[in-house]
């Protein structure tokens, strides 16, 4: 590769055999290239950084039923996993019109699906937060099927430059869309102590949201920043000082999980999103249309349980789903973030 000066550029590679920045991971930022590296990982059970392993494929697909000649949406175009397997199903007649509000994988997801044969004449890839699914229905419905994965893609997750996880340091970002709105770092800046603790309540059910708060607020008062993943990490475990030391190193890292979940859903107002998106469905849908939703925290599936209960009682949907759909025990083995997902469905009356 050359450079624009015309020298010669040798590509960074692994410095030993374990690289400490993600950058250096030049295989798993693109994963395609290295199908054996990659096969590998996967067959350990893990997902490679940079990748996504869609989530009850079967399942999903053994619900919607697709037929040749259909019109379908994928709501959470993430990887585009659902979407090509939708794709295949419908065999080459027939539309699937996929959202997504990354702007960043939006496009590297629209050319591996181009790249694998779905053109524009059966795909329509649009940038769009799911919440105004009206719209897109307005132009392009109504849809024969929907599905929506509301799990964040492991590609946002595993870059460190999106703030995802407090695993590797990073900014401390959280936005689907970093384009638009606060990072998840000028919104700690933003909020009193007790909207804090409230959203680490309500968004996930944090049982030391107190102490984490007054932490916070104690750094800020120091004059401290909060602007890394990391540092909101050490923050999280100077917080967790009250808890037996046998226990504390488990009860960090879930502290961890749930503080940066919670500030994930507040940045990105995805329960408003939800409640929106759910309100618009019904209306998008074609008599007989089959919906799939997969949800991944209690606070979402509550969302999804009430409003298809609810408009199965006013006669919107001819049927729901009674029960939470899994994974199977297979599926979570292979894949290890499968594990807390929960598929629920209706059908348009």
């Amino acid at each position: 590769m050359e450079n624009q000066t015309g020298v010669h550029k040798r590509r960074v590679r692994y410095k030993g055999t374990h690289p400490r920045s993600y950058k250096e991971k030049y295989k798993e930022l693109n994963p395609e290239k290295y199908a054996d590296t990659i096969d590998k990982v996967i067959r350990k059970g893990s997902t490679p950084a940079g990748m996504h392993i869609s989530i009850m494929v079967k399942e999903i697909l053994d619900f919607l039923r697709i037929k040749p000649g259909q019109k379908g949406l994928d709501a959470t175009l993430g990887y585009g996993g659902h979407s090509r397997e939708m794709l295949k199903c419908l065999n080459g007649e027939g539309h699937l019109y996929s959202l997504d509000i990354d702007p960043i994988e939006i496009v590297k997801t629209k050319k591996r699906l181009q790249d694998a044969g779905f053109g524009e004449d059966i795909l329509t890839v649009i940038q769009k937060n799911f919440a105004y699914i009206d719209e897109v229905a307005a132009e392009y419905g109504p849809f024969d099927f929907l599905m929506a994965d509301l799990g964040v893609s492991s590609m946002q997750i595993d870059n460190p430059d999106r703030g995802f996880s407090y695993k590797f340091d990073g900014p401390l970002d959280l936005r689907l869309n970093p384009e638009s709105g606060q990072s998840a770092a000028e919104r700690l800046r933003s909020v009193t102590p007790d909207e804090l603790e409230g959203m680490l309540i309500e968004n996930s059910d944090e049982p030391y949201a107190a102490e984490i708060t007054k932490e916070v607020f104690k750094e800020f008062r120091k004059g401290n920043k909060i602007e890394t993943t990391k540092r909101l990490a050490e923050v999280i475990e100077q917080a967790l000082v009250v808890v037996p030391e046998k226990e504390r190193k488990e009860a960090v890292k879930k502290s961890c999980q749930r503080t940066f979940q919670a500030l994930r859903i507040d940045v990105n107002s995805e329960f408003e999103v939800l409640e929106a998106f759910l309100e618009k469905l019904p209306d998008v849908m074609a008599p007989g249309g089959r919906i799939a939703i997969l949800t991944f925290h209690s606070g979402e599936d509550r969302l999804v349980k009430k409003s298809f209960k609810r408009l199965q009682k006013a006669g919107v949907y001819s049927e729901v789903a009674t029960d939470v759909v899994r994974p199977s025990a297979e599926e979570c083995a292979k894949n290890g973030r499968a594990r807390s997902t929960k598929m629920r469905w209706a059908i348009k009356a």
